[in-house]
């Protein structure tokens, strides 16, 4: 899918500058923090004390499964308006570069003024996705960003990942005023529907020992699919329209017009969900609002 800045006065040495040339370079910095104000630790250009575009707060019970789209050259600081258009409580999400994450985390916090706790995993090196010197490559894989601390952190990679290592997280979190547990997951890609039915295998297991839990992802699936069997045994989707055998009710998810991106529940019931499109992935950002049943 698509891929902190700061301003920099490098003075060699002390002996190299005269008295007028660093008059003429501190004037210089100092309008250049009067342009772009105090830079944050993370590198962004606003203080947390002055958001561009504050949120009031998250939606306590609405939760958000979206790919980011890797390899793409798109703006975390996009990346990071289009998750505070709808300020969900927990965000899932896919093809996610740790660099990445961590400055959406940061511009959510000061250009929305939305606070997010964040977990990785599984968390793989790749530098075609993600960048960095070869000997260094960045962190890939899923992630998770909850208002609420998350606890009982567990990631596993699927014994069968397919042409792509795979796996998923699982968290303890607060989503409508109850204590959840919601799993993130990126099944193999397409056209190895034998590799992620082993995958779902494995899944479903975990999720059956919840009894209120929520499972988003992109599970690289349309809803009829075998694969997904065991999931629909075990959970509903936000769409009341959607379930074997009326897959074709199904909102699509994808430019492709399939879908492949789902937030299911256990133990939970959907308010409401929407599926928008969005210029920056070839995913669409599905957000759903739920309630305890």
């Amino acid at each position: 899918m698509r891929h902190r800045h700061a301003v920099r006065l490098h003075v060699e040495e002390a002996g190299v500058l005269g008295r007028g040339a660093w008059l003429i370079a501190g004037a210089a910095v100092v309008a250049c923090m009067m342009l772009l104000g105090p830079s944050t630790p993370a590198g962004a250009p606003f203080a947390r004390t002055v958001p561009v575009d504050a949120a009031k707060d998250v939606v306590p019970n609405r939760v958000m499964t979206w790919n980011m789209c890797n390899p793409c050259d798109e703006s975390n600081v996009d990346r990071a308006a289009e998750i505070a258009a709808y300020a969900p409580q927990v965000v899932g999400l896919q093809e996610a570069c740790v660099r990445d994450v961590e400055r959406i985390r940061d511009h959510l916090a000061n250009l929305h003024g939305l606070d997010y706790h964040v977990e990785y995993g599984p968390v793989l090196r790749n530098w075609s996705r993600c960048g960095g010197a070869p000997w260094r490559p960045g962190g890939y894989g899923q992630a998770l960003l909850s208002a609420a601390p998350m606890t009982d952190v567990v990631t596993a990679e699927y014994p069968d990942g397919g042409s792509e290592d795979r796996g998923y997280i699982a968290v303890t979190t607060e989503v409508a005023g109850q204590t959840v547990r919601v799993f993130n997951t990126h099944l193999a890609q397409r056209r190895q529907e034998e590799v992620r039915e082993r995958q779902t295998a494995v899944l479903a297991p975990q999720v059956a020992r919840y009894e209120r839990a929520v499972v988003l992802g992109d599970f690289n699936a349309v809803p009829d699919s075998p694969e997904l069997s065991p999931v629909w045994a075990l959970a509903e989707d936000t769409d009341a329209g959607c379930r074997p055998p009326a897959a074709g009710a199904c909102e699509p998810t994808t430019d492709w017009q399939s879908k492949y991106d789902y937030v299911f529940l256990r133990g939970l019931s959907a308010l409401g969900h929407e599926v928008r499109p969005s210029r920056f992935s070839d995913h669409h950002l599905l957000h759903a609002d739920v309630t305890a049943r």
